[in-house]
């Protein structure tokens, strides 16, 4: 593992109409190279650039790469969402936010760290374009519908009408906060979805892969896990983590760092291209 200073930079990127408010992390050395990778940073479905916390910093520090942390439409300081979500958002996100997200910034080696639905969005994107990311890292994924997923958005959804999590959550997503809620719960819930798998993409993913979960995530089993590294074409990996549940970089984050960084710097020198 390497250290090294880090400057930090955020701005909004304009990408097909939205704009998107991006914070960067750039390496203040003599030793930082253009061969290491971006790490680009998915948040999850009620996520924002603010709820990583300080993930992305450490896990950029300690491999020497660069990183990018975003906010996807409708998210955290980026612009609202300007119709109802589509049963299909996945694609949509994989192949016109984030593609020209990296298009716009020049990033022409990504290497994506996805958490829950930015980690379905990063396979999404690796399937679509196999020869763009140098690996992808995937936590707590959904490729299937599982009724526990589904079990844990109807709990979410009880505590959002009977508790403050709104009030949490708009720290973040201001007078977005229930636009976010819905977005994620009412499409997760809706019967258009209920036979959506995302199998068969997988196998278009070319790059190394490691999967990420948390033993006691109460969104997705082992199943998870074990199809997307029976699915992708190219090298895989599992980090199972006992006694964690649906977010480990903040769960577990020295375990996840270390092995998060394990993984990118095994890949600097073996199974990138």
């Amino acid at each position: 593992m390497e250290s090294a200073r880090l400057m930090e930079k955020t701005m909004h990127v304009s990408v097909a109409g939205a704009g998107l408010f991006v914070k960067m992390y750039a390496h203040i050395s003599a030793q930082a190279s253009e061969e290491r990778a971006t790490l680009v940073f998915l948040h999850e479905a009620l996520g924002s650039v603010g709820q990583w916390k300080s993930f992305p910093y450490e896990l950029c520090k300690a491999t020497g790469c660069d990183g990018i942390v975003y906010d996807r439409k409708g998210h955290g300081k980026s612009s609202p969402m300007d119709a109802p979500r589509s049963p299909d958002f996945y694609t949509e996100e994989a192949e016109r936010y984030l593609a020209g997200l990296l298009d716009t910034l020049n990033i022409r080696r990504p290497l994506l760290v996805g958490h829950s639905d930015g980690a379905t969005i990063a396979l999404k994107f690796a399937s679509s374009f196999p020869d763009r990311p140098v690996g992808v890292i995937s936590e707590a994924a959904h490729v299937i519908i599982e009724d526990i997923t589904l079990e844990g958005i109807r709990e979410a959804r009880g505590l959002y009408e009977s508790t403050d999590l709104g009030v949490k959550l708009s720290r973040y997503h201001g007078d977005k906060t229930d636009d976010v809620f819905r977005a994620w719960a009412d499409t997760w819930l809706s019967p258009e979805l209920a036979s959506w798998n995302m199998l068969e993409d997988l196998h278009a993913v070319r790059c190394p892969v490691l999967v990420v979960q948390g033993a006691d995530d109460q969104y997705g089993s082992r199943q998870q896990v074990d199809l997307i590294a029976a699915h992708v074409s190219g090298h895989s990996e599992i980090f199972w983590i006992e006694n964690c549940g649906h977010v480990p970089h903040l769960e577990k984050r020295v375990a996840v760092v270390e092995r998060m960084g394990e993984f990118i710097s095994a890949g600097r020198s073996l199974a990138f291209p």
